[in-house]
Order: C-alpha cells, then structure tokens, then sequence
C-alpha cells in the first residue's frame, strides 16, 4: 500500500506545487520535496536554476505553468529550457558558449577587395578571387567600408536613370 508524503514544508518556504517548493536564504535557494531538501544553488546561478527547474518537469514533478508561477518567468523560457535539458542533459546547462567565427574581412582582406574594385573587377569577381560570398561584399560596400570602381558606379547610374 503506498503510503502517503505529507507537504511538510518549512514555514519560510514557498510552494510550487503540494509536494514542491523553494526557500531562498543567505544568498542561497533551497529545493524540497516534501519535508527533504533535494537541492540548491546560488541566487545569481541562473544555470543551475535553469537545468534544476527543467529537471523537475522532465521527471514529472512540477508542471512547466507551476514553475512560471512560482517563479515569475515566462512560458517560453522554461520551454527553451526543458529542450535543451532533453537534448543535452545537465551538461548543455554549464557548456561554454561557442565563440563566432573570426570575420572573414579581416583589414587584409578589405584592402585587396578595394584594390581589385578599384582596377574595374565587379563584385562578383572580387568575390570569387578572394573566396567570399558576394553577398559579404555587397554589405560592405552598403555600408561605406568598399568603395566600388568608377565604371560601375556611373554604369548602375545610367540604368537607374533609363529605368532598366
């Protein structure tokens, strides 16, 4: 016969749910089920509250609208959560962020691609000679860092004028 877990909390404890809740005391948050602490973490770790919060709902403890109400967050986050908790485990929770890739128009680059433009190459060209993707080119030349060659320039005039 199961035998039931009476929700005895202590008296500073917040519930999540009748056999969940929190405490949070000297900087620390507190996690009990039942009457046991089962967890804690820091007041500023967000990483370990984000992967213990995913980790109650995973195994069926705590719904994901209980821990928004508890909490105060909002639903998409701790959905966000719980799919990286599925999909990674407690690791994702603590992994390095990856660093973006280094800009592929590195000073070298900008100068040899504002030299071949200024010699009359189109983009496209430059592109290829310089292993880029036009699209970084056109960008660059958008914003003011390339200055494309005379001719093009005064040819893309001419067809904005006659309207081809």
């Amino acid at each position: 016969m199961p035998q039931a877990i009476l929700p005895i909390f202590p008296a500073e404890a917040t519930p999540i749910n009748p056999l969940v809740s929190f405490e949070k005391r000297d900087g620390q948050v507190y996690y009990f089920h039942g009457c046991m602490p089962v967890f804690s973490h820091g007041e500023k770790d967000l990483r370990s509250f984000r992967m213990f919060t995913s980790q109650l709902v995973v195994n069926g403890n705590c719904k994901q609208a209980e821990i928004v109400r508890a909490f105060g967050i909002s639903a998409i986050s701790v959905k966000r959560y719980i799919k990286k908790y599925r999909k990674g485990g407690t690791a994702a929770f603590f992994e390095k962020h990856r660093k973006r890739k280094p800009r592929v128009l590195t000073p070298e680059a900008l100068q040899r691609a504002q030299e071949m433009l200024s010699q009359g190459q189109s983009r496209s060209e430059v592109a290829k000679a310089l292993e880029l993707k036009s699209d970084t080119l056109y960008k660059a030349v958008c914003s003011g860092r390339l200055i494309e060659g005379k001719k093009k320039a005064q040819k893309r005039a001419a067809q904005k004028v006659s309207g081809v």
